[in-house]
């Protein structure tokens, strides 16, 4: 076996799309200086997930991580896909933020993939796994993916710090996609949307629609929010409550707002506090992710600012 050249890059920026990019052209990279100056540097445990659940979906795929985490060498192997996989993406990011490439790759691999997917389903970071569900499969549909065997399946749900949900993501296998000249935004014809409790009243679900629907009848009647209380295993080991709201126009297109409120991670408060600090009311979060939902469609375009990775492109051309 030869020695392997590798495309050497620096810093943790774009992480995803690098190793994204890096797996469908089978490129090795390395990558140096990964906050090699901060106060804790190296790959965070979600970055280290990502590179564990390429790991899971790939055949051939290797991984060199240094001591220190600030350098590591990757070796892409082939996505094979497969059935009953299983990946526990931790609790330092969503399910959300390993689906955005996951879903991508899922796509070129030699079988159809299901996998289980372990973690936070909601949070305020990334998108939800309703947004998924609602907006970003829907959307694949215009690049010629079929509906048959594309499916996201919530199993229980699981909000910071502790986590607790599951989904189930099918994914067929296509031989090309089909590119699309994508310019007509439509007008806005219906909203759909979803809220979900858990361990929590099941009350702040209809507060929530509520508030929601107090802004949206004034602009349009076809407006219908339904409603997903967990309780037991399937409500995961922390409370929490959110929703998830899309805008659906004349032209086909899916514009989306999310949110949910739970407890903060540790990592995420900059003091240590025994006393939780109160939550969002129930009321508040529906009439915000409402508003936040017409700010997305007054700023127009066919997709929401969530799906615009506007990085892939220049990436691309980096790869080439």
């Amino acid at each position: 076996m030869g020695k392997v050249s590798y495309k050497r890059l620096k810093g943790s920026q774009s992480l995803r799309q690098r190793l994204l990019l890096a797996t469908l052209k089978g490129t090795p990279v390395l990558i140096e200086d990964i906050r090699a100056d901060d106060t804790i540097p190296g790959l965070r445990p979600h970055e280290v997930s990502l590179l564990r659940l390429l790991e899971t979906v790939s055949d051939g795929c290797h991984v060199e991580i240094n001591e220190t985490g600030t350098k590591f060498r990757y070796m892409p192997g082939i996505v094979m896909g497969g059935k009953h996989l299983v990946h526990d993406c931790g609790v330092s990011r969503a399910i959300g933020y390993f689906l955005e490439p996951l879903i991508v790759l899922g796509l070129f691999a030699k079988k159809p993939l299901s996998i289980r997917l372990k973690g936070i389903t909601n949070d305020s970071k990334d998108p939800c796994v309703d947004t998924f569900r609602s907006t970003t499969l829907p959307m694949l549909k215009q690049f010629g993916v079929p509906s048959e065997g594309l499916e996201l399946k919530i199993e229980s749900r699981g909000v910071p710090p502790n986590g607790g949900g599951e989904v189930l993501l099918s994914i067929p296998i296509v031989q090309s996609l089909t590119a699309v000249t994508w310019i007509d935004e439509g007008m806005i014809k219906r909203i759909r949307g979803v809220t979900f409790s858990a361990r929590v009243s099941s009350q702040f679900e209809n507060t929530m629609i509520h508030a929601a629907r107090g802004i949206f009848n004034h602009l349009l009647p076809d407006v219908h929010i339904f409603t997903d209380h967990k309780a037991g295993p399937q409500a995961g080991n922390s409370p929490g409550y959110g929703i998830s709201l899309v805008a659906e126009t004349t032209s086909g297109c899916f514009v989306s707002a999310d949110t949910a409120v739970s407890y903060a991670r540790g990592d995420d408060v900059a003091e240590i506090d025994d006393e939780k600090k109160e939550l969002l009311p129930p009321a508040d979060v529906g009439e915000q992710i409402a508003s936040v939902l017409l700010q997305e469609i007054e700023q127009g375009g066919v997709v929401d600012s969530a799906h615009q990775v506007c990085g892939v492109s220049s990436l691309y051309v980096f790869f080439v």
